[in-house]
């Protein structure tokens, strides 16, 4: 943070200049501008002015400091407001409050008073709330002066060297950007732990990145092989945070990454020995102040009944489950276990019992298909029950009715819970992943598998009877819309699991059918909740099923068309990330892990290098290697995420809870800045410019927009860490191999497994003595 002088004008974006909202807040409506003003539509039928707000945080106050306060403001009613100067967080002290009388014509309004509060979390806020009938309210020129003067944002990124701060793979790329103004290349040395100068060369310029505004070099010491610790990167007297150089590099990172999980379950308490300083009681169990989830009632209007929906991930920063982010979460547990057991690279014993801290160890299960169960039994429950209208279908959703604060653990959640209408897009997810599920846990569960096909089947009739239901883009009281009015990827991609684990004919038809079967199924984003095309089409490419040769040929055909597309970003960006100046988006650091799925999946069709090279040199961006020289990984790199928006990782605001897991991965970069906290700290700069793309990023619990947490983005982020722990060179038997329809590989304790299509009898003969 860097202090520059400026008048002391505390409030951000007080004119609504370009009717621009930002730094903004709202609750009990939406915020809105026009003409340049905030205009608000305040409901009626509420009982205290608190009912509904707007307003800024993140005020600093001094005490003993006088301020002087003034805005202009009209009702289209004459109405009583009440305007404060106070604590945004609890008790939410005032320091100052006045009830103010609107009129309908604009009138300005002027107090002072001496604050009583010393904190850099104050806020302004204008309570609107208590009228029986609806008005419209309409504010402008806010401002508070006084106190100490603003503190402009600048994210500490030194030093210039950017690395992969965790580490590379002996027999991997080794990459590394440069920030520097230097017009010609630069000369650069590996320095081992010891002092060693162990490798020298000349960096390559690069001139300015647009996604950052830097003028860089790219440097490539790849022929540094030996395994070690402490290695730093040093160009023109600058050194680069630590990394190591090791096979075993990725091991714990795809462990946390899966662990994340455990510790995001509901229903169920965490254990401190299983995640020492994250245990709490079961959440939503029916445990006041819970109201959930053991009887949730439908919405008004939904349906007369109530389920049981405990269970399942909280969702992201809220107390939320989602089928749609459920699914793709879900289905990138399984796929990556799919893919340790017929891949080449594939290691099932990394993925087996015992290899993850949660409660289901021991029982002779892979530990990762428990993680994944634990989901999936939830999103069983969410299915609607026969003799209900839209038996079948799946609901979209289950969350509070209405936004809780920060921090709130779980079992002190009061909110009421609703389950929100079905949706096409639900149902199709809960067959999708259902029918994965049924082929991958049979060996271990066979009445599970059968319970979940036939739950498959049931969705997959029930999408079709009901083809264009969709979630609302308003519904967001409480919990994320997740809208979606094209399911034809979700279609396809549900038909492509139930064809996969079935080998029936009407589950090909239809995929012959999808304009997917011929079109593009990856597009130039991945796949990501809302497109699910991708996930459809790798299966179809990877996973050993009685799809004729020609089609399988086709379908990995388009998988390692879409894998040269994004490796083509790779290499054109000096950050070495699939991802260009337009797709750093929310979740922006999921968008780049899910296109790297694609290229390796390309990699383990063709066991082209190049592609697990890209693999491994994309992944260099998540864990530092970008240009705020920040591992977006919690416990991963020198300089790392750590306050992602939760409530119940809530350490920034309240010590006593803790901060993610370590492996959890923030949304990352995002020029949307949809929270009120990122606009107010990224907007407010010297030069008055928004920032570049890679800057448009906050690790603060607060900024949702580019620091939460979610199940989808960690799914992405331990599939593409257990494929690069995968990438250590061989110290095990080959691995899997596939004989026409049948893959053949060898497990823990010399135990052979053999994946077959569904319906296929196999006979085993031993030709090996006391085997």
């Amino acid at each position: 943070m860097v202090t520059v002088k400026e008048p002391r004008e505390q409030v951000f974006n007080g004119t609504f200049d370009g009717n621009d909202t930002a730094g903004w807040f709202s609750a009990g409506t939406a915020l809105a501008a026009a003409d340049g003003r905030l205009r608000v539509q305040v409901p009626g039928g509420t009982h205290q002015p608190w009912d509904v707000l707007v307003g800024e945080n993140d005020i600093r106050l001094s005490a003993n400091t006088p301020y002087a306060i003034s805005f202009t403001a009209s009702a289209g009613r004459p109405v009583t407001i009440k305007a404060q100067v106070q604590l945004s967080d609890p008790p939410y002290t005032a320091t100052w409050s006045q009830d103010v009388q609107l009129t309908t014509n604009q009138q300005q309004y002027h107090y002072s008073f001496t604050s009583s509060l010393d904190t850099e979390r104050g806020q302004v806020s204008f309570q609107i709330g208590g009228s029986g009938e609806p008005w419209t309210f309409t504010l402008d020129d806010v401002s508070l002066v006084g106190g100490e003067p603003w503190e402009w944002y600048v994210p500490k990124t030194d030093p210039p060297v950017r690395v992969n701060q965790v580490g590379y793979l002996p027999d991997g790329p080794k990459h590394a950007t440069v920030v520097t103004d230097a017009p010609d290349p630069q000369s650069w040395q590996v320095v081992s732990g010891t002092g060693e100068v162990v490798a020298s060369g000349r960096s390559n310029p690069r001139g300015l990145d647009t996604s950052s505004g830097q003028k860089v070099h790219t440097i490539d010491f790849t022929a540094v092989t030996t395994a070690g610790a402490g290695y730093t990167l040093r160009v023109d007297g600058q050194q680069s945070f630590p990394f190591v150089i090791a096979d075993s590099v990725y091991e714990g990172l795809r462990r946390d990454a899966a662990h994340f999980f455990y510790v995001q379950r509901s229903g169920i308490a965490i254990d401190d020995a299983l995640a020492s300083g994250y245990a709490r009681p079961a959440g939503h169990v029916g445990v006041p102040p819970n109201q959930g989830d053991t009887s949730v009632p439908c919405q008004p209007g939904v349906g007369d009944y109530r389920l049981d929906v405990r269970g399942g991930w909280y969702d992201a920063g809220d107390h939320g489950k989602y089928v749609v982010n459920g699914g793709i979460a879900t289905a990138q547990l399984l796929g990556q276990y799919e893919r340790a057991t017929i891949a080449k690279t594939g290691n099932p014993a990394a993925v087996g019992d015992g290899t993850l801290g949660i409660p289901e160890h021991g029982n002779k299960v892979p530990d990762i298909l428990d993680e994944a169960r634990w989901e999936l039994e939830f999103m069983l429950r969410m299915q609607i029950p026969d003799g209900k209208p839209n038996a079948g279908m799946a609901h979209h959703k289950v969350h509070d009715r209405g936004w809780t604060g920060l921090p709130c653990l779980p079992d002190q959640d009061p909110q009421v819970r609703e389950l929100h209408p079905p949706s096409t897009a639900a149902t199709l997810n809960l067959a999708a992943t259902a029918a994965q599920a049924a082929r991958l846990l049979r060996p271990f569960d066979g009445p599970f598998a059968d319970r979940c096909l036939a739950a498959a089947r049931t969705a997959w009739k029930a999408a079709n009877d009901h083809p264009a239901v969709y979630a609302s883009a308003d519904d967001t009281n409480g919990g994320g819309a997740y809208d979606d009015t094209d399911v034809r990827d979700e279609f396809y991609w549900a038909a492509a699991e139930l064809f996969i684990t079935t080998g029936e004919q009407p589950y090909l038809d239809f995929l012959r059918s999808s304009p997917y079967w011929t079109g593009d199924a990856f597009r130039n984003t991945g796949p990501d909740w809302k497109f699910v095309a991708p996930l459809g089409r790798i299966d179809l490419a990877t996973v050993p099923s009685r799809l004729a040769d020609n089609d399988r040929d086709a379908a990995r055909s388009s998988v390692r068309e879409a894998a040269d597309h994004y490796s083509q970003t790779i290499r054109e960006q000096a950050y070495g990330v699939p991802i260009g100046d337009n797709e750093y988006t929310w979740g922006s650091t999921s968008v780049v892990l899910n296109k790297l799925m694609v290229i390796a999946a390309a990699f383990d069709l063709t066991g082209d290098r190049r592609y697990r090279d890209g693999v491994l040199e994309g992944l260099d961006f998540i864990l530092g290697r970008n240009a705020l020289n920040n591992s977006f990984v919690t416990g991963y790199g020198s300089r790392c995420s750590q306050n992602q928006h939760s409530r119940i990782y809530g350490h920034q605001l309240d010590p006593r809870l803790p901060r993610p897991p370590a492996g959890s991965v923030a949304g990352g970069p995002n020029p949307g800045l949809e929270d009120p906290k990122a606009k107010k700290v990224l907007f407010h700069t010297p030069s008055g410019e928004r920032p570049k793309p890679q800057f448009c990023y906050l690790d603060d619990i607060e900024s949702w927009s580019t620091n939460e947490v979610a199940i989808n983005w960690n799914a992405a982020l331990y599939w593409i860490a257990s494929f690069a722990a995968d990438q250590r060179q061989p110290d095990k038997p080959d691995g899997p191999h596939r004989i026409g329809d049948v893959t053949v590989s060898l497990g823990e304790n010399h135990q052979v497994n053999v994946l077959v299509p569904v319906g296929w009898s196999l006979h085993v003969e031993s030709t090996a003595p006391g085997r």
